[in-house]
């Protein structure tokens, strides 16, 4: 047992509508889906591709990986913590074991996380089974749970159908920021039949739709549910901005009263005003943004 229902999660996460003019203005309704309210600590997406995975894990030492400013390391450290389960965080850079840890990763540490550092190259072939048993090996993880980066397997996606299913019938268009692209695999399945699904990728490199359609097969046996990116919204890379983004940002949290996630959320909604500006979106049409995480309190 891992106790999940003992963390009473917000379930089904609140659908808010905003009065934006960015928005407004062409004839546009902007609909805020708050996973980030789902539980304070395993926040947004983290929660839906997490639980399943958690009980999956049935107590056992669970490893997973991810980069500096990893959302995921740091949902899953604070998940042992809660379930008194041991977590262990592969993370990406030998350069930084002999740095301080940044707050991302001071928060993983705090959680009860072991962290366990590895080169460049060694995370770039993780998924490798001979170069995985090497990992394992030397982090005294061999009998672990692995989650893949981002926490994006089979059972993430199928938790992730869930969100959809959630707001069938409810906009025209769901848009979401993507990492690894997990939560979008599941998000498109579960909507209905006239929906759409938007994906902003927030790192470079446009390798995300083989992706995920890898992963709805695994997860499903087909693509499933009528889904595109746009890969214009990176700002650089992963957990990169610009003085545009930022402001950008400020301006929606000053207008909102509502603080907006930096490495996901600012890129989703300056993607999506972006959008309207180009007439992307025909009047009259619903947009829900979901609403994946919030920022870090240090």
């Amino acid at each position: 047992m891992t106790g999940l229902d003992t963390l009473h999660p917000r379930l089904p996460s609140p659908l808010q509508e905003l009065s934006d003019p960015r928005f407004a203005r062409h004839g546009l309704r902007l609909l805020l889906k708050r996973d980030d309210l789902i539980h304070p600590e395993l926040i947004g997406n983290k929660w839906r591709k997490l639980a399943p995975n958690l009980t999956a894990a049935a107590g056992r030492t669970v490893l997973t990986f991810g980069g500096a400013y990893s959302n995921h390391l740091r949902a899953t450290a604070a998940a042992g913590r809660l379930l008194g389960l041991s977590t262990v965080g592969v993370v990406r850079g030998q350069e930084l074991a002999d740095r301080p840890l940044n707050p991302s990763l001071a928060r993983c540490a705090a959680d009860g996380m072991r962290l366990h550092f590895v080169d460049r190259s060694t995370y770039r072939h993780k998924t490798e089974p001979d170069t995985l048993a090497r990992v394992l090996r030397a982090a005294h993880a061999e009998d672990a749970y692995v989650l893949p980066e981002g926490g994006s397997n089979t059972l993430a996606v199928r938790g992730c159908r869930v969100l959809g299913e959630e707001l069938s019938g409810r906009a025209d268009v769901v848009a979401i920021a993507c990492g690894t692209g997990g939560t979008l695999a599941g998000l498109a399945a579960g909507l209905a039949p006239g929906q759409r699904c938007l994906g902003v990728p927030v790192l470079k490199g446009g390798f995300l739709t083989a992706d995920i359609e890898s992963l709805q097969r695994r997860a499903f046996g087909v693509r499933r549910g009528d889904w595109t990116l746009d890969d214009r919204f990176h700002f650089g890379g992963y957990a990169r901005s610009t003085a545009e983004l930022d402001a950008f940002a400020e301006g929606f949290e000053d207008r909102h009263g509502l603080p907006v996630e930096r490495l996901y959320v600012a890129k989703l909604l300056y993607g999506l005003s972006t959008l309207a500006d180009e007439g992307a979106f025909t009047p009259g049409t619903r947009v829900a943004a979901v609403i994946t995480g919030a920022p870090l309190v240090e």
